[in-house]
């Protein structure tokens, strides 16, 4: 899923995780528009009364306003804040298991849980007009919905990342070192992504494309390759 040409926030939300990120990315900015538009007044008020209040001059109940309610902000904002960072760093126990290596420019796959299930992902130049240009691949990766899904990446050569935002999930594609994030999918669809790591001179060319189906398709189609 991608987000039209004008639109200006978030893209749909299909994951548990991408949801919170999106309430905690509101409830974020509704507390800043609060201070922004507080402080606003303020200065407007200072502004267009030059006269100084003489009850704001040393005042107490003042100074104790503004040392405990910036403490009180930042608890409004760190707990969520926090109570998501370990939502996603949590391991579930996975249903299947993806492993993902970055190459200079593709992506391979492999579907450890299965024999002789591996591919490579290359950007589709076909040009067809139901592709999408520098999003659509050969081998899109297809995954079970409503399912907790771990996937191992790493990268052959250089740094890349593997992301896909409408479901929340980025995470860097290190040689010599195996990252993993665990995200599930509640609604079927396609989904696009692309390396956010600057890898060389194709990097805007190797995108990622997942598929996700119904558990009982999925099976049929991991039947199919083996």
């Amino acid at each position: 899923m991608i987000p039209s040409w004008s639109s200006m926030g978030f893209q749909n939300a299909y994951s548990p995780l991408m949801e919170q990120l999106i309430f905690f990315h509101d409830h974020s900015m509704t507390m800043i528009i609060l201070i922004i538009s507080i402080i606003a007044y303020s200065l407007v008020s200072m502004i267009i009364y030059m006269t100084p209040d003489k009850m704001m001059i040393e005042s107490q109940h003042l100074e104790l306003f503004w040392t405990i309610s910036p403490s009180l902000i930042l608890i409004l904002i760190g707990v969520p804040s926090i109570k998501l960072l370990y939502m996603l760093d949590e391991v579930f126990s996975p249903s299947l298991t993806l492993k993902t290596i970055g190459h200079q420019w593709y992506w391979s796959y492999e579907y450890s849980d299965f024999k002789k299930t591996e591919f490579d992902s290359y950007m589709n130049n076909s040009g067809l007009l139901n592709s999408m240009r520098l999003l659509d691949v050969d081998n899109k990766i297809v995954i079970p919905m409503n399912l907790q899904i771990r996937n191992l990446i790493t990268a052959a050569d250089v740094l890349h990342s593997w992301t896909i935002p409408s479901l929340g999930v980025k995470a860097d594609a290190v040689p010599g070192r195996l990252n993993q994030v665990n995200f599930s999918c509640n609604a079927p669809g396609l989904f696009y992504g692309q390396c956010s790591e600057i890898c060389g001179t194709n990097h805007s060319f190797m995108p990622i494309s997942m598929e996700v189906i119904p558990t009982k398709y999925f099976v049929s189609w991991i039947k199919s390759l083996e």
